[in-house]
């Protein structure tokens, strides 16, 4: 696989392709991807993950921002409770693979007086209403909105020029923010970064993936809770929208070179695959039980994720 394929499998936009093809070309290039500690990490969280993994192994030096003070100002908890959470964030994504990267706390970047006085001139520039806009997709309890949370966007432009990066990871619902960033951030003298843009996975049950429905599997859990929850999550017939799926396409399959489905010679014997596309004709047609398919997520993603487990036990 070429870089510029590497670089955007799995994506749902590119902004703008052309740029990323410059970025491609040239000997240095710099990419991040911001997260909030305020909980687990899970497959959500995952997808970021493996597309910053993918753009390294396509020559991209990268920078995971543990964004304590993100958190905070999207009240996800007080700054001792982000903070402790960050520390156990980070272990997590190591054991996921992001070892060779940078790791910058929020809150040692963004307390420094030249940040500061970056943000407020973005506040001068950026009205009200657009602020609000941009956060409609990431911020919590957004129907009563506070001015913390009309700072996180501004944060997350100023972020982009003080890492010195050339491109921005996230998922679909950062892309406001985004383009906040590639408008505002040439008014003040630094380039508009490449973003690219992954998409927004369903939980176990078929709906919105959250922390207070329990529809998610942590990076962290238990072998036995994966295969638990992999034996319960919704497997309709039809290939859109199927979370088992979208598990296999998203993370399974960007890590393995090819997926043995196990079954008894009664039920058809062993099959195996190649891409995420022969599985899921397979399944389309029929030719793969629900059950054996999510007996095969659960085993990949188990191994997969044994090194997080490690590492956070």
């Amino acid at each position: 696989m070429d870089a510029y394929a590497l670089a955007t499998r799995n994506t749902v936009e590119v902004v703008t392709e052309d740029e990323l093809r410059g970025l491609l070309a040239r000997p240095t290039k710099r990419v991040y991807a911001g997260y909030e500690p305020s909980g687990e990490i899970h497959l959500g969280h995952l997808v970021t993950v493996n597309k910053l993994i993918d753009l390294q192994e396509a020559g991209f030096e990268v920078t995971v921002l543990l964004a304590d003070l993100h958190a905070f100002l999207n009240r996800k908890g007080t700054m001792e409770e982000v903070s402790e959470l960050a520390e156990y964030n980070r272990r997590c994504f190591e054991g996921l693979g992001l070892s060779r990267v940078r790791y910058v706390l929020g809150s040692d970047l963004q307390l420094d007086r030249d940040y500061e006085l970056m943000v407020l001139r973005f506040s001068q520039q950026v009205t009200l209403n657009r602020a609000t806009r941009s956060m409609d997709e990431v911020g919590r309890q957004m129907e009563n909105p506070t001015v913390s949370q009309m700072i996180y966007p501004l944060m997350q432009m100023v972020d982009i020029a003080k890492l010195e990066v050339d491109a921005a990871v996230g998922g679909i619902d950062q892309r406001k923010i985004h383009m906040l960033a590639r408008e505002y951030l040439p008014t003040v003298g630094y380039p508009a970064p490449v973003c690219i843009h992954t998409p927004i996975l369903n939980g176990l049950d078929g709906k919105k993936m959250s922390s207070s429905s329990h529809n998610y599997i942590s990076v962290a859990d238990s072998v036995e809770n994966i295969e638990k929850k992999c034996q319960k999550a919704y497997c309709p017939p039809e290939t859109e929208n199927n979370p088992i799926l979208q598990i296999l396409q998203y993370h399974v399959f960007p890590r393995v070179r090819r997926v043995q489905v196990r079954r008894p010679e009664k039920f058809g014997g062993d099959r195996e695959f190649e891409n995420y596309a022969e599985i899921k004709e397979a399944y389309r047609r029929g030719e793969i039980h629900p059950l054996d398919l999510k007996k095969t997520t659960a085993r990949y993603l188990a191994e997969i994720l044994a090194s997080v487990r490690e590492r956070v036990a």
